[in-house]
């Protein structure tokens, strides 16, 4: 009798045992099977960090709970090693979007999907403010310091002797500690291949004796210009002046010249004072360019307008008045000008 019963609890428990099995299981599977594609917690706080060269998983996934992206970190474990890819996950600066998944997650570390960072080099600029900006770009490793234009000039490539000009306006993405260097001679390079298909495709019987002298035309016309629109004209109205002989008489050259001597007005006497870049005081080209070009401004100075035009002056309204004559353009200078 008591036998019997021995042997009934112990069925019972077997069948208790089993169903508890059963459901451990169950919830096992679900907790795993369902954890890949469950949002993980992404806050403006932790969204961003960076794992170090030599990091094993353990202590990337410590770290991911530390930072409070995972709330624990034996799944994320489980997954890893699940699809094979413990040995995979690459060191970097990562940014996670909102609602990834921990499978979103594994696969941005595998592939090595590393947040880029920017800067962007605006069309007008000089190469002291590029310069400023670089080093004030917390992201970039800076290499500069210490270093000659010259230096620079050969260390990116270059076959100029001055380094004004030389690198083309855009925005540049880039990883984390990418060196500065790497920034300009990428722009130095986009600006040469830019330069290069131009210059192919150019207007015959331009007064240039290569590409450089249209680069520097280029960035007279990218600082006289207020509308891009205008760029072909005032290209055209260069184009006339070199091509007589007549100076070029371009006041941001001048201000280019006078660096900070010049304080926010340039007067009659400034005009007068000579330097290499004042085209007032001297004819021909000036040696280099006086500001970063955009493509408009250097497909403006290698296809200027066909004008009659030789003089401009500024409207008010960034806007230019052309004229053929000297007479004429007398008389718009008092117009927009001295009458105002």
């Amino acid at each position: 009798m008591k036998l019997i019963k021995f042997l009934k609890k112990l069925n019972r428990n077997k069948i208790l045992l089993k169903r508890n099995l059963f459901i451990f299981i169950g919830l096992f599977i679900f907790w795993v099977v369902i954890y890949p594609f469950t949002p993980i917690n992404v806050t403006e706080n932790n969204a961003t960090f960076k794992i170090n060269s030599g990091s094993n998983l353990n202590q990337i996934t410590s770290q991911l709970v530390e930072t409070e992206l995972l709330n624990d970190s034996i799944r994320f474990k489980i997954l890893t090693l699940l699809t094979g890819n413990h040995t995979k996950l690459k060191k970097g600066y990562y940014k996670i979007p909102e609602n990834t998944t921990p499978l979103g997650l594994l696969n941005i570390l595998v592939d090595g999907k590393e947040i880029l960072f920017s800067i962007t080099f605006v069309e007008g600029s000089t190469f002291t403010q590029i310069i400023k900006q670089i080093n004030r770009n917390k992201n970039l490793k800076k290499t500069l310091k210490g270093l000659s234009e010259k230096e620079i000039l050969k260390l990116i490539g270059a076959k100029e002797n001055l380094i004004e000009g030389l690198f083309f306006p855009d925005t540049y993405f880039f990883h984390k500690n990418t060196a500065d260097l790497e920034i300009l001679k990428n722009s130095y390079q986009i600006l040469q291949a830019k330069m290069t298909f131009l210059w192919k495709n150019r207007t015959d019987n331009l007064p240039y004796k290569n590409p450089y002298e249209a680069l520097v035309i280029a960035s007279i016309i990218e600082k006289e210009i207020g509308v891009i629109e205008e760029a072909p004209e005032i290209a055209g109205v260069f184009i006339n002046r070199l091509r007589i002989g007549m100076p070029l008489q371009s006041d941001p050259t001048v201000i280019y010249g006078m660096g900070n001597e010049f304080k926010g007005n340039i007067r009659r006497k400034d005009l007068k004072k000579d330097n290499i870049f004042n085209t007032y005081t001297r004819r021909g080209i000036p040696p280099s360019p006086i500001a970063m070009v955009s493509l408009n401004s250097l497909d403006a100075a290698l296809n200027p307008a066909t004008t009659q035009n030789f003089y401009f002056v500024a409207k008010g309204n960034r806007r230019h008045h052309f004229s053929k004559t000297l007479r004429e353009h007398n008389k718009a200078v008092y117009k927009y000008q001295k009458k105002r």
